[in-house]
């Protein structure tokens, strides 16, 4: 049965759907109408609702990003402090680790690193009077001034790598895969690239304005 009419095939089935039996719709134009309304309204729906996961899953990475940051930074805090070392903070230990066995520019240092509200030439500065840093001018322009390693920093240098190694280690006894965090680099990579593209599109209307 079906909306109360006997139902002996298909073809008696396409008829009481609104269908005569060569495939032409027996519909009346309201219903169609009503119909195509509600597809449409389905759609509408459905971007809305992907839109707004959208922007939660947007603000929720940003979030994370920053959360990400700072605790990242209190592990280094506390393995400074493991250490016995309080000539340095730990923004500073990541500046020094990210010079490495290079010598650069603080301009070079600030494209390199990830320094969230900290001023470079500040701690740079101090870094060179508690002796982890060794300045002097570039030869070719004495308005450059080069940095790189003392000894006391290559040293501290080599206990955050250590310290690096042993979280690689901690993580790959099932926290995390080396394929989970190259999966995560490359989705970062992505958003990086997408915030430099939208910095430079709002820097260049403002120069059009």
């Amino acid at each position: 049965m079906c909306n109360g009419v006997k139902v002996r095939d298909q073809r008696d089935l396409i008829a009481v759907l609104g269908h005569d039996v060569d495939g032409t719709s027996g519909a009346s134009p309201t219903i169609e109408v009503e119909t195509i309304n509600l597809h449409r309204r389905a759609n509408f729906r459905a971007i809305a609702d992907n839109e707004t996961r959208m922007n939660n899953a947007y603000l929720e990475v940003i979030s994370l990003i920053e959360r990400l940051h700072r605790q990242f930074l209190e592990v280094v805090k506390l393995e400074l402090e493991g250490l016995g070392i309080h000539d340095i903070n730990n923004v500073q230990g990541m500046m020094l680790f990210n010079i490495g066995e290079a010598e650069m520019t603080v301009g070079e240092l600030t494209l390199r690193g990830c320094y969230l509200g900290s001023n470079v030439s500040y701690n740079v500065k101090k870094m060179v009077e508690t002796g982890y840093l060794a300045q002097q001018r570039s030869l070719h322009d004495r308005r450059s001034i080069h940095v790189r390693l003392t000894e006391k920093g290559i040293k501290l240098r080599g206990n955050l790598s250590a310290m690096h190694r042993r979280h690689a280690e901690m993580l790959s006894l099932g926290v995390l895969s080396a394929d989970d965090l190259q999966a995560a680099g490359v989705m970062l990579r992505r958003l990086e690239r997408f915030w430099i593209r939208t910095g430079d599109l709002v820097q260049r209307a403002q120069l059009v304005t």
